[in-house]
């Protein structure tokens, strides 16, 4: 455990600064110290995706990532895609596609669909697939999701 120091970073459009151990992993942060608990914790090994963020834009597991490695670069977690009156499309199309089941992966998966739609606007089925390979859902809902990423596209569109 190293000696707690201050970390500055964005974090869903908005700067903080947290003082705890550098090698926190930034999971434990955004749950246990900043309370955004929409971020999950699967398997803690980067294998799963239900601890997905972005950070600068790109898919990052929040699990195994050092609070250290995002101090000045721009955190983004499911509470930050959309609000209540303004969600983002991948949030309306899974409702929408009633693609929620138990909902403990969704949170990784929407940041997952989110980067994919930013990058890729009008993502084939193939894309849309590869981009949520590395999410896991023990519920079978993947077709509904599948179909939410792409009737998120087409909102987008």
């Amino acid at each position: 455990m190293s000696e707690p120091v201050t970390i500055s970073f964005r974090l869903n459009n908005a700067q903080v600064s947290v003082t705890a151990d550098p090698t926190a992993p930034l999971l434990d942060i955004l749950r246990d110290t900043l309370h955004l608990t929409g971020t999950r914790y699967g398997c803690g090994q980067e294998q799963c995706g239900a601890c997905l963020v972005l950070i600068d834009g790109q898919t990052a597991y929040a699990c195994g990532r050092e609070l250290a490695t995002v101090a000045g670069h721009a955190v983004t977690t499911v509470e930050g895609l959309g609000t209540q009156d303004a969600p983002h499309p991948i949030q309306t199309a899974i409702l929408a596609e009633q693609a929620g089941q138990c909902g403990y992966c969704l949170s990784g998966m929407q940041i997952a669909a989110a980067a994919l739609l930013a990058r890729t606007p009008s993502p084939s089925h193939a894309e849309i697939v590869a981009a949520l390979d590395g999410n896991l859902c023990r519920c079978g809902a993947h077709p509904r999701i599948l179909r939410a990423v792409a009737r998120a596209a087409e909102m987008l569109a």
